[in-house]
């Protein structure tokens, strides 16, 4: 099974022929794969296979292995080794930048996974492996093996129970100091240095304690400060970090590989503290010291455990369930945690020469871009273009960096889309940058269609009109606009004074299709009236809010919706293509939003009414007949409309493409259509 072209998540079992024991292998035999080694006699598995991109060292961990009981050990290169059917479980150990590679091929090879942080230098490339993972539905376990052992376990019952009162503060550091500035922990090519290092491990201590004493599932700081050093080869050699998580719990966490400190972890709560001495190596009786205002100070011990044997243990037991993850570690925590590590490096000005906004980042898998066979994309055509456009537009508007946006927009073309809008002002033109060194990268312009947007207010004249397209395309690194629309209207400014520089750049090359962003239909008729009477190119499109939900107001100033009876009509007789942001009203659709909940003031503002509940209401009932979430439904009632539609979507993750996608498998009859508009 491909982990790329699989739809449905599977139940995979071991299917070792040599041993009821799962069978692993070991990708990647430097120093800690050879504690995982050590521990491993101790799990329900056995060593089968090492693999390695050199020769002489699988076969020295192999001999190795001998003398843990693991006599029968093939050697060989990383895909020999995922080719052996005695394989059931791999152990990624190589280098961090080695990672997403391996672990992409054992999922492909149907193989479950236990890789060593970070599962992935950054989030964006998080995401793809985490994705690949689900789509194939095999296990992926992030190997903090320090959350697989009871010490750790009885920590969060602790906390859970409230023995130390409500928590407040916590305080986690993991560093140490290494004798020379040498090797893998000082390249900035392999992405060295403490937060990627060792810095997972008391964020994802923190936000372990905060679930437990909150409850939620998955704990990711709202606000992050941090202050540090870069050492001379470039990489961080101490910093310190200040979290917020919601509710108000704080928590300062520390790393480094310059810089010794007491790695400890202490929990404050309102009744007392808790104590871990040793909560990450866990040596020979790693203990627990609790010490409240009401009784007197005691300790729990943990001698004798195996942690990186539970962690294995973990990552089979899910295999033998059919499950994607271990609940010690679930794939959402090391998102969250991925997620972190960025903000943090970024706080302290770090980020390595291979994620740069210049950098040519491939495909997460190395292999060219290539559309799925069996994608669920819908298409259409916008005359003049040239080309065929997905029905689904990505906007380019919430990727914060490009590792991130080449995963996004990676996925986004495989699932077979090709339409990218981006603006003048979207991210003071970094935006716009981003999404043009992609698409070099890829070298897919000719296949792609990029809306590009200008003349937003105060700079909405003629004379913008120019000087931004020419600076947008030059950011983009293109000499044309497939589609160009002014981002607002002006009604100061006659019509035709616009008409007339669209045309010229029209004809000059530098557009092909042009139209309005939150223009009223009025003052679009008007300017084709202009056109027509003057022998110019006309206005073709349309981007105004439009979607289930009936506007009552707009979100920023200039908006315009197109949601109201009369403009439904009026796009319904001209036949123009729409390409409605907002389709799904702002979450209102994803179950967010109720009657009750009045937190999200320009939710309130903007859509809450009898009607609009009442539509929402019907997505919900219309979603279980399809067996999709009410999000879809409003999406495909978009794109069921009695008139062109390309919706614009901007998905933070991988995740929430996916889900959004699955509005375009369902066809709404006109009926249907007219049921949620509550029109019949």
């Amino acid at each position: 099974m491909s982990a790329q072209t699989a739809n449905t998540a599977t139940t995979t079992t071991p299917t070792s022929t040599t041993t009821d024991r799962p069978g692993w292998a070991v990708l990647g035999p430097g120093g800690i794969a050879r504690r995982f080694l050590s521990q491993l006699p101790a799990s329900g598995g056995v060593l089968v296979a090492a693999g390695s991109s050199s020769a002489e060292r699988a076969q020295v961990f192999a001999d190795e292995a001998a003398g843990f009981g693991f006599a029968d050990v093939t050697t060989g290169t990383y895909d020999e080794v995922l080719a052996d059917p005695r394989v059931d479980a791999v152990y990624v150990s190589t280098v961090h930048t080695g990672h997403a590679r391996l672990v992409l091929a054992a999922l492909e090879a149907d193989k479950a996974v236990l890789c060593e942080k970070p599962l992935s230098v950054n989030h964006g490339t998080a995401m793809a492996l985490t994705d690949a993972a689900r789509q194939a539905g095999l296990p992926l376990v992030e190997a903090f093996m320090y959350r697989f052992h009871p010490q750790t376990a009885a920590l969060l019952d602790l906390v859970r129970d409230g023995v130390i009162g409500d928590v407040t503060h916590i305080d986690a550091s993991f560093a140490f100091r290494t004798g020379e500035r040498t090797g893998r922990l000082f390249d900035v090519d392999t992405a060295g240095g403490g937060i990627l290092d060792v810095g997972g491990y008391p964020v994802t201590m923190a936000a372990a304690i905060v679930q437990a004493a909150t409850g939620v599932a998955v704990a990711e700081p709202v606000a992050l400060t941090a202050t540090g050093t870069l050492g001379p080869t470039g990489v961080d050699e101490w910093t310190v970090a200040q979290l917020t998580y919601k509710g108000g719990i704080t928590a300062s966490v520390r790393t480094g590989v310059f810089v010794q400190d007491d790695n400890a972890v202490s929990v404050y709560g309102t009744r007392g503290r808790i104590v871990l001495t040793d909560p990450w190596t866990l040596g020979d009786d790693p203990t627990i010291e609790i010490r409240t205002a009401d009784e007197a100070p005691r300790s729990l011990s943990f001698a004798g455990e195996h942690p990186y044997a539970r962690e294995a243990d973990a990552t089979t037991d899910a295999l033998r369930a059919g499950a994607v993850e271990a609940a010690q570690m679930t794939m959402d925590e090391t998102l969250a945690t991925a997620r972190t590590l960025d903000k943090w490096r970024a706080a302290i000005g770090l980020r390595y020469p291979f994620e740069a906004e210049t950098a040519d980042i491939p495909t997460v898998s190395g292999r060219p871009l290539a559309v799925q066979d069996g994608n669920p994309m819908r298409y259409g055509e916008v005359p003049g273009v040239g080309k065929r456009m997905s029905r689904l537009v990505m906007g380019v508007d919430n990727q914060p960096d490009l590792a991130h946006a080449s995963a996004i927009f990676d996925l986004f073309v495989e699932q077979g889309g090709n339409v990218f809008d981006t603006g003048y002002i979207y991210g003071g033109g970094v935006l716009e940058g981003r999404l043009g060194r992609w698409i070099q990268n890829r070298g897919i312009r000719k296949d792609v269609v990029v809306i590009t947007k200008g003349a937003h207010t105060p700079h909405c004249d003629p004379e913008s009109i120019t000087r931004q397209l020419l600076e947008s395309l030059e950011r983009q690194g293109t000499d044309y606009a497939d589609v160009y629309m002014m981002h607002r209207d002006n009604p100061d400014v006659p019509v035709g004074e616009f008409v007339d520089v669209l045309d010229e750049h029209r004809r000059a090359g530098r557009i092909r299709v042009y139209g309005g962003s939150n223009w009223t239909p009025a003052r679009f008729d008007e300017a084709n009236a202009y056109a027509r009477a003057n022998g110019k190119h006309g206005f073709e499109v349309l981007s105004n809010h439009f979607g289930l939900a009936e506007a009552y107001d707009v979100p920023w100033d200039g908006c315009e919706h197109a949601t109201d009876a009369a403009s439904k009509a009026w796009l319904e007789e001209r036949q123009v293509p729409l390409l409605p942001w907002s389709s799904q009203a702002r979450g209102f659709f994803t179950g967010r939003a109720t009657p009750e909940d009045t937190s999200d003031a320009e939710l309130v503002r903007c859509y809450y009414s009898d009607d609009n509940f009442e539509r929402l209401r019907r997505a919900r009932e219309l979603g279980e007949q399809f067996g999709v979430p009410a999000t879809a439904i409003a999406l495909a009632y978009v794109l069921n409309q009695p008139f062109p539609t390309f919706p614009l979507f901007g998905p933070r993750t991988i995740a929430e493409a996916r889900s959004s996608m699955t509005g375009l498998s369902v066809d709404l009859s006109p009926e249907q259509v007219a049921w949620l508009d509550l029109r019949a």
